[in-house]
Parts: C-alpha cells; sequence; structure tokens
C-alpha cells in the first residue's frame, strides 16, 4: 500500500474533515462532502484509513493499524480506491494483507505492479468447464473425493482433526507439480503463522509460495481484508498463465473478526449476531475461483480450498452451512474417525465433491464406483463383527478387505502419494496380491512403491500398466509383471497367491458394466 502525505494530499484534493467519535476500528468525522465508498482516507498523523460507509453528515472510516487516533485530528480524502502491490516479487515469502513483508530483512523489493482488493469476478463468457484433477496427493481424497482445477471445495471439521495437514500435503503436491500456492492464514496466533511458514521453508516449497498473513493481534480490520488481498494475488498469476491454489485457513475466524467490525459499527445483528450481509461476504470472495480461459485462449485456474470450523461435527452451523451452499462440495473431518485412528480422519459418507468426479479417467472413475459401493458393504458388515466366531466366511472377507483399504488410505501429511501409486495400489489390494499380508503391512507395501516410483525403471513399469482403460486390464498387467512388483515390494514368490485370469475378471466383472 502506499505511502500517502497528509499536507501534499490536502493540498492535492483541497477537502478535510474532523474526526469526532472513536471507536476502533471504527472512526466518525464530519467534513470530507466528495467521499466515497471505498475510498483512501489519509488523516493528519499520517495513518491511512478507507471510507466504510456514507451517513446524513457524516463519514464512517475503518482503520487498518491499532495505533491511536484522538477525536479533533483532521483527516482528507485521496480520491484513489485500496489498491495492493501484486508480483513475482513476493514467491517464497510472507506478507499481510496490504503487501508489507513479515519476517524478511527491509528493503525487499515491494511490486509496482496493483490491483484492487475487491474486483468484480469473471463473467460466465470467461469460464471453461472443470476438465483437469487436482491432485492432492492425499489417496483417500484422490480415489474417493477427488478434486478439479478451479473447483471451489470446503475443507471442514472439528478443531485438530487434521484439516491443516490435509492442506499441506495437498500444497506440496501441487508444488511438486509446478501450480502457485497463495496460503492464507487470517487472524491465527504468531506462532501458527511461524510453524506454516518454518515447514515451507525446511521441505523447500516457498520458491512458488505466498503466504498473506494476519495475526490476531492485528486490527480487526486488517484481518478482514485478508483473504481478499489473497485472491488478489491469486488472479494477478492467473493472468500470467499459472494455475493457482488459494487456501484460506480459515473462514470462521474471518466471519468472527467481521461480525465485530459489524457490531461496532452498530449494524443490525442477525442469526447469532453475525451481520445480515456475511453470505454475500464470502460468496463474492469464493465466486472469483474457478477455470478461465485467458490471454492468448489459454486455460487457467483458481482452485479455493477454505477452511471451517465445526464444533461437534455441527454441519448445521450458520457459517459452516453458509460455506457449503456457496461451494462445490465439502471434506469432512470427523472427530469420530479421528479417534479411531485413521489418518487423515475424513468422513467418506458425509462428504461431497461436486464436479470432481468428472475430471477423472474412466479408470479412476471405475475404482471410484468400485471401492465406494464396497466400502458401504464393508460398514454394514463391521455391525455384525460383534458375532464373532458365527459370520459367515463372505462377512469375514468383506471385513478383511475393507480393513485393507483403509490401511491403505492411511498416510502422514508429510507424505505425497502419487495418483499412479495410489491405483496400483487399489489394484493390488482388490486383485488379492495382498490376501497373505497383513493389515498393518499394506501401508508399508505402498511406501515401498512411493520410494521406488523415484527410479526410472519403475517409473516406466507404472506408466506402462497405467494405459489400459480398466481396472480388470491394469491388474491383468499386475499380474503379468508379478515378479517385478514381488521383487519391488520385499515379498516372497510364495506369498503371491495364484491368481488366474479368470478369478480376477470374476472380481472386477461389474466395472465391465461401466
Amino acid at each position: 500500500m502506499a505511502d500517502y502525505n497528509y499536507q501534499q494530499t490536502l493540498h492535492k484534493i483541497k477537502e478535510y474533515g474532523v474526526v469526532e467519535e472513536v471507536n476502533p476500528p471504527i472512526i466518525i468525522c464530519s467534513g470530507l462532502p466528495g467521499a466515497m465508498t471505498g475510498e483512501i482516507v489519509v488523516f493528519e498523523n499520517e495513518e491511512v484509513g478507507q471510507v466504510m460507509s456514507l451517513l446524513r453528515d457524516k463519514v464512517e472510516i475503518i482503520i487498518f493499524t491499532q495505533n491511536d487516533i484522538q477525536p479533533g485530528i483532521q483527516v482528507t480524502r485521496t480520491g484513489e480506491k485500496l489498491q495492493v502491490p501484486v508480483g513475482k516479487e513476493y514467491l517464497g515469502h510472507t506478507i499481510d494483507p496490504l503487501g508489507n513483508y513479515l519476517f524478511t530483512a527491509k528493503g525487499t523489493k515491494v511490486p509496482s505492479t496493483k490491483r484492487g482488493i475487491e474486483v468484480q469476478p469473471l463473467k460466465l463468457m470467461q469460464r471453461r468447464r472443470i476438465t483437469r484433477q487436482l491432485i492432492t496427493g492425499v489417496t483417500l481424497i484422490d480415489t474417493i473425493l477427488p478434486l478439479g482445477k478451479g473447483q471451489r471445495e470446503l475443507i471442514v471439521g472439528d478443531r485438530k482433526t487434521g484439516k491443516t495437514s490435509a492442506v499441506l500435503t495437498t500444497l506440496k503436491s501441487q508444488h511438486n507439480l509446478g501450480d502457485i500456492i497463495i496460503y492464507a492464514i487470517i487472524g491465527k496466533k504468531k506462532e501458527e503463522i511461524k510453524r506454516v511458514v518454518n515447514y515451507l521453508k525446511t521441505n523447500k516449497l516457498d520458491n512458488n509460495t505466498v503466504v498473506v498473513a494476519s495475526s490476531s493481534q492485528d486490527s480487526p480490520s486488517l484481518i478482514e481484508l485478508t483473504p481478499y488481498s489473497a485472491m488478489s494475488l491469486a488472479e494477478y498469476f492467473r493472468e500470467q498463465g499459472n494455475d493457482v491454489v488459494v487456501i484460506f485457513d480459515d473462514l470462521s475466524t474471518h466471519a468472527k473478526f467481521y461480525r465485530e467490525i459489524s457490531l461496532i459499527a452498530k449494524r443490525f445483528p442477525g442469526r447469532e449476531s453475525f451481520p445480515g450481509d456475511i453470505f454475500y461476504k464470502h460468496a463474492k470472495l469464493l465466486e472469483r475461483g474457478g477455470h478461465f480461459v485467458t490471454k492468448g485462449d489459454k486455460e487457467n485456474s483458481i482452485t479455493c480450498l477454505p477452511l471451517a470450523e465445526t464444533i461437534q461435527g455441527n454441519l448445521t452451523d450458520f457459517i459452516v452451512s453458509n460455506l457449503i451452499s456457496i461451494t462445490d462440495g465439502h471434506i469432512l473431518f470427523d472427530s469420530e474417525t479421528f479417534n479411531k485412528g485413521r489418518r487423515p480422519a475424513v468422513n467418506i459418507f458425509l462428504s461431497v465433491t461436486r464436479v470432481g468426479k468428472q475430471t477423472q479417467s474412466r479408470l479412476s472413475r471405475s475404482i471410484n464406483q468400485e471401492i465406494m459401493s464396497f466400502l458401504i458393504r464393508y460398514e454394514k458388515a463391521l455391525e455384525f463383527s460383534h458375532f464373532g466366531a458365527e459370520l459367515s466366511e463372505e462377512v469375514k472377507k468383506t471385513i478383511a478387505k475393507g480393513n485393507k483399504i483403509y490401511s491403505l488410505f492411511e498416510q502422514s501429511y508429510q507424505e505425497v502419494i502419487p495418483l499412479e501409486i495410489q491405483e496400483i495400489g487399489v489394484g493390488l489390494v482388490w486383485s488379492g496380491l495382498f490376501d497373505e499380508v497383513t493389515t498393518g503391512e499394506v501401508d508399508d507395501k505402498r511406501r515401498v512403491l512411493v520410494t521406488k516410483y523415484e527410479e526410472k525403471e519403475f517409473k516406466n513399469l507404472v506408466q506402462k500398466a497405467l494405459t489400459v482403460e480398466t481396472l480388470k486390464e491394469l491388474t491383468n498387467n499386475i499380474l503379468a509383471e508379478k515378479d517385478t512388483f514381488t521383487k519391488m515390494l520385499g515379498l516372497k514368490g510364495a506369498g503371491i497367491p495364484k491368481v488366474t485370469e479368470e478369478v480376477v475378471g470374476n472380481k472386477v466383472e461389474s466395472l465391465d458394466k461401466t
């Protein structure tokens, strides 16, 4: 944000007002007959604010600092709307919503390009159907709840259930694929901000990442600007021909600070004391995401991943239900699932992705349909597990295979699984190649696959196997290369059951009907 000089601005505009009432971050002043909503104003002590609304004979101004402004001092308008610097110079750095560097030595170059903090979303004619999958690197999400580039997917759940961990895995995956990531940290503690920044630096993920952060000690008005500043930066990179992922951590906190501002400004409170325009505030923000046509008829996307916090898994919470209705689906991180020891703690059956499945290949869709229908049978089979020895063999096999599939989904936030390995892993479990392997060992075998995937010879083998269109053919390819997979997975030859093409065909027969 530009530095304004009060005397120079007053000489140019020739119009001033006087502060009459101070109720931080809201200032009421008289005068300024030519003021516009959203216009930048500068006070006599060089502090900067923005016109919030126009009253009958006064002007309501919001300030961005915690510094005191005394009644009686003068203020003048600038004739300019709020803009923030945007540019590639911010890559690898942490900034505040006004573009000032944080945790960076003074003298670092500030971009000369500026962009409005609130702009109109691109119109329908400039948008395209979402067709490309966003690879999160999380097996459960990519397999069961796939996301598309340009999708707006809500990450929701109770506190400390792994929402941020899943987002960091996605960030790492998209960094490896060359996308730009904008991480908006909204009203968090400074130690939480530093923890994220240190994670990015330690894992060398900061060269194409920008962190836009505001702490809980900042002015509520500065915190309220954070997601809009992050989105303006994302739009700049989109126009440069990049795919961008924007993470809003989190919009529940953003809503609370906006509620504080509105109550101080004496706005009429609605449900849970939130102002009536809170839905509009979040809707106009997330509407700026999507899949667009840019210069040269190229297609680029802004994928929005807003986070929201629930209390005891209550999805009817006012802010959460608002965001669910705005976004293209939600991924629920469940406390009950978390307490069962599953990581990530995603409740598959209460999560939704509305446009992600249309981005999957035929193979991926077949896997999705088959595994999802099987997990429904698995959950029903668990209801009979208390019968113990009286269970039928079919139910026992269903429970055993379900346990191995969930073991395949087990994943730490530091681990990114390539999509090819995810499909190979599902194929190995589904075809019965892991029947002789204990549930706990499935995750270890997959780790070997991920490690071996970096080797050129094995990578070529995997890509060769994935030229097929159905899981049946993929399984047959795995069986044809079973000696190679035996070696790679560290299994003994006798440990792999003899699975004929006829048996495999029976196990995936339903796929031929899709």
